[in-house]
C-alpha cells in the first residue's frame, strides 16, 4: 500500500518516458514509480530496524543502493553520460565488497563479485522495457529468496527480502499492462543492485549456493546476457538503444504486453519453484540436472522465437 501511494502518477515530480528505439510503448508515460518502490522499501526497513536490530550488512546494502538510486534519479531527470553512470555503479559494487559480500575468497573472487554486481545492476535496467516485467521479476525473485531464508530460519534475511517483494507487488497495481506509470532507472537499477546484494548475502550466509539465485533470476539473466553476447558477435554498438531482447522480439511479432509478460511470469514461477525444490533436496545430481534442464529449455525458447521470426519474414 505504501509503495502504491508513493508511486502514484500524481507525484509532484513529473518525468516522462518518451518512446525511443528501445521502448515498446507508444505514448509518453511517467517513469517516477521507482521513487515509490525504493522509498517504500527503505521506510519499511527503517521501521523494522526500530523494532528489531538489523545486521551490519544491511547498512552496506543501504548505502550502496542509495548511491545507485541517486545517480539513477539524476539520469532520469537529466540524462547523464554512460561513463558517469557506470562509475557510480562500480563504486556501489565496491561498497558491497567493503561490506564483505563476496562470492569466493581471493582477488579473483573479489573481481568476479564486482563484475557480477555491476552486470546484475545493468541487466535489470536493460530488461525493464515491458509493462509489469521488472516488477514481476522482483516479486518472484525476492519472494523465492525469502522462501529460502524462511526454510533456513534466517528471519532477518527473510523479512528484508519479503519487504522488497511486497513493494514490487504494490507497484504492479499501477504497472501491470496497460501500465499507468513506469519505474524508471531509479527503480530498475536499484532493484538490480539489491538482487545482487541479497543473492550474495544468502550465499555468504550459507542459505544457498550461487546456482540458486542464478536460476531464480534466470528469466532476466539469460535474456540479457545472451542478447549482449549476440550483439557483440554482430559487432553492434552495445551502448545504443535496441529492441533485440527476446521479450521485445515477441512483442514485435504481435504478442501483446499482457500475453508476453504472463508467459514470462510462468517461467519465473517455474524457475523459482524448481530451484526451491532442488534446494530442499540438497543433491549435487539434482543441482546439475536443474542447471542443464533450464539451459535446454532456454535454448528451445530461443530457437522457437527465431523460427517465428522467420515465418513472419516468409
Amino acid at each position: 500500500m505504501l509503495c502504491l501511494l508513493l508511486a502514484s502518477r500524481h507525484t509532484p515530480i513529473k518525468i516522462l518516458d518518451l518512446p525511443n528505439e528501445r521502448s515498446l510503448h507508444k505514448t509518453p508515460t511517467p517513469h517516477t514509480g521507482g521513487i515509490g518502490i525504493i522509498s517504500a522499501i527503505f521506510i519499511a526497513w527503517a521501521v523494522y530496524a526500530l523494532i528489531y536490530a538489523m545486521p551490519d550488512v544491511m547498512g552496506w546494502i543501504a548505502v550502496s543502493a542509495l548511491l545507485v538510486a541517486g545517480i539513477s534519479f539524476i539520469d532520469d531527470y537529466r540524462e547523464l553520460s554512460p561513463l558517469i553512470r557506470l562509475s557510480v555503479h562500480a563504486l556501489s559494487a565496491v561498497v558491497l565488497l567493503a561490506g564483505g559480500l563476496v562470492m569466493f575468497d581471493g582477488w579473483i573472487g573479489t573481481l568476479l563479485t564486482w563484475f557480477t554486481i555491476v552486470w546484475m545492476l545493468n541487466l535489470y535496467n536493460f530488461m525493464d522495457g515491458m509493462d509489469g516485467f521488472a516488477g514481476g521479476m522482483t516479486l518472484s525473485g525476492f519472494g523465492f529468496l525469502a522462501a529460502a531464508g524462511w526454510m533456513q530460519g534466517a528471519s532477518e534475511y527473510t523479512i528484508s527480502t519479503l519487504l522488497v517483494a511486497a513493494a514490487a507487488l504494490g507497484f504492479l497495481c499501477v504497472n501491470f499492462p496497460p501500465a499507468r506509470i513506469f519505474m524508471g532507472d531509479v527503480g530498475s537499477a536499484t532493484l538490480g543492485l539489491l538482487a545482487a546484494a541479497f543473492s550474495l548475502w544468502g550465499i555468504q550466509s550459507g542459505l544457498f549456493s550461487l546456482w540458486y539465485p542464478l536460476i531464480v533470476f534466470s528469466p532476466f539473466v539469460v535474456d540479457a546476457t545472451v542478447t549482449l553476447i549476440r550483439r557483440l558477435l554482430n559487432r553492434e554498438r552495445i551502448w545504443e538503444a535496441h529492441r533485440s531482447h527476446y521479450y521485445q522480439r515477441l512483442v514485435q511479432l504481435g504478442w501483446s504486453h499482457k500475453k508476453t509478460v504472463l508467459a514470462e511470469y510462468v517461467i519465473m514461477l517455474l524457475t523459482g519453484g524448481s530451484a526451491l525444490v532442488v534446494l530442499q533436496i540438497n543433491s549435487v545430481v539434482a543441482t546439475v540436472a536443474i542447471l542443464v534442464g533450464w539451459s535446454c529449455i532456454y535454448l528451445i525458447i530461443a530457437i522457437l522465437v527465431h523460427r517465428l521470426e522467420l515465418d513472419v519474414i516468409e
